[in-house]
């Protein structure tokens, strides 16, 4: 298994010291890990061209990979000509992971909203993941379904969304954290979801304490959560990882650091111990 950083992970700082991808393919290089997370959110301008040359660059200059290429789509939209902006912003996705060396495009749901049904809106999501995978199959780059929100944080939810689909390359993004904000064992989550697996996020929470003023992550039943470094929160991270050993996963584990303590340390500190667990 290989081991990336999402940038997602330094969002605090990105936006604090005005990092670019470079900058934070630079940051990560110092951590001496096999890749890099990147999202969409990034990017500097809308006509990415430039930018996306001067990344191939630098990861090739820094002897990194690209682990994943995040969209930030929402596929639960009412008319169809906005659905369809979302198809193609994962179309564009695809296209951009194949530019960066990555089979992986990480990809949202969406998520209820007032005047949407479950039915209504898992229906919208099914019917824009086959028209994504038309692509996705032709250039052999996944997409791989986060359990993330009230469409599909819950691993049942993100199996039957796969299987409705019915294409090869739709897949799962397993967060572990994610599953404690839909009150699920991340182990059950894990167990369901393990054999459609190609991206995972190392990823951590713990309840928020009484005396803290900070404010976190609100569950579903209204549970607030902190981030913490994987392994001080409540995912048991070990099973997790011996559970990829037994399914014979080689692919990659992203560090996903959503905490309130400083991230560039935070972050270290999860990559020391990710290498300690993978032994």
């Amino acid at each position: 298994m290989k081991i990336s950083i999402s940038m997602y992970s330094l969002n605090t700082t990105v936006k604090k010291e005005g990092w670019t991808v470079v900058d934070f393919i630079e940051y990560a290089k110092g951590l001496s890990l096999d890749g890099v997370e990147l999202l969409d959110i990034y990017w500097k301008s809308k006509a990415k061209d430039q930018e996306i040359i001067q990344v191939i660059e630098a990861i090739r200059n820094n002897n990194l990979q690209v682990s994943a290429y995040d969209v930030t789509n929402n596929f639960v939209k009412e008319s169809s000509k906005e659905r369809a902006l979302e198809v193609a912003k994962v179309e564009e996705g695809i296209r951009i992971a194949k530019q960066l060396g990555t089979s992986i495009v990480r990809v949202f749901c969406g998520d209820l909203h007032e005047n949407v049904t479950y039915d209504e809106g898992q229906e919208w999501i099914v019917e824009g993941l086959k028209k994504s995978a038309i692509l996705a199959e032709q250039e052999q780059i996944y997409l791989a379904v986060e359990n993330h929100g009230l469409l599909a944080g819950k691993s049942r939810q993100v199996d039957e969304i796969i299987r409705k689909v019915g294409s090869p390359y739709v897949k799962s993004t397993f967060d572990a954290g994610n599953s404690l904000l839909v009150h699920e064992k991340p182990q059950d989550a894990f167990d369901l979801l393990k054999n459609e697996i190609v991206h995972v996020h190392f990823k951590d929470f713990r309840e928020k304490k009484q005396s803290e003023p900070t404010s976190g992550f609100r569950s579903t039943l209204g549970v607030e959560l902190i981030g913490t470094v994987p392994g001080d929160g409540q995912v048991d991270l070990p099973y997790i990882v011996e559970g990829l050993k037994e399914i014979n996963y080689d692919g990659w584990l992203s560090i996903e650091y959503e905490g309130i303590k400083d991230d560039k340390s935070s972050n270290e500190k999860a990559v020391q111990r990710l290498r300690s667990l993978l032994g």
